[in-house]
């Protein structure tokens, strides 16, 4: 029995999640889930177009509201927009949220996928691993055992993190970057594109380079505004 979902955000990773459904739906074995893909869902103000990769755009927040037996998923790469558009719609809509794992990921045993999260093509995640709601795990990444990655965690392309890692609420790793066993990430940190961390980031920095050094700090909250 098929599933309808819409997707909320129409960019890039909006096409590629387009794109991972369609894959689920090619492989599918017995018994499993099955999508069909409603269309896109986006803030009023980028209402201009009528369609995107072959779908249609179904208007804003309003229209999941109305339909409520619709699953959503947010698919917005920056954790703190994605943190907001998430809590508008629990604020207002009753839709479920979906958790899409692609058939060409390699999920391990002992592995919990919060809701809302994306695990993409290429992605290998051992085993005793704990992934929140809302959590992106890009195309080409590797999570080591007893690695945690709390809500809101992104990790962009072709990122390796190591075992018992922890990187909490909200943080973004930047392309190609590594995160070497036992370190900590602190909530809403950004580490930049190809970067090595070595040892502890705290939270709200931006850190870049091998190895990883602060080069920004941000006041609490600022995810918010």
């Amino acid at each position: 029995m098929e599933q309808r979902i819409a997707i909320f955000g129409a960019g890039g990773f909006g096409r590629e999640v387009v794109q991972l459904i369609r894959d689920i739906n090619g492989q599918h074995a017995t018994g499993q889930r099955r999508w069909s893909c409603a269309g896109f869902v986006v803030d009023s103000g980028l209402l201009g177009q009528a369609q995107v990769a072959g779908l249609p755009v179904l208007g804003d927040i309003d229209w999941l509201a109305a339909n409520p037996d619709v699953l959503v998923v947010v698919a917005v790469g920056a954790p703190a927009a994605r943190r907001r558009i998430t809590r508008r719609i629990e604020a207002r809509c009753p839709n479920v949220f979906a958790t899409l794992v692609h058939p060409r990921a390699w999920v391990g045993d002992h592995v919990e996928v919060g809701a809302g999260s994306v695990i993409c093509a290429g992605a290998l995640v051992t085993t005793d691993i704990h992934i929140g709601a809302h959590v992106h795990v890009n195309i080409g990444c590797t999570v080591g055992h007893d690695a945690v990655l709390d809500d809101f965690a992104t990790l962009n392309p072709s990122v390796n993190v190591s075992g018992n890692v922890r990187i909490h609420e909200g943080t973004e790793v930047g392309t190609g970057s590594v995160i070497i066993p036992g370190c900590t990430l602190g909530h809403w940190a950004i580490v930049g594109a190809g970067s090595v961390v070595t040892r502890p980031v705290p939270e709200n920095v931006t850190v870049v380079g091998s190895p990883a050094r602060v080069i920004k700090e941000r006041a609490p909250g600022w995810e918010a505004v």
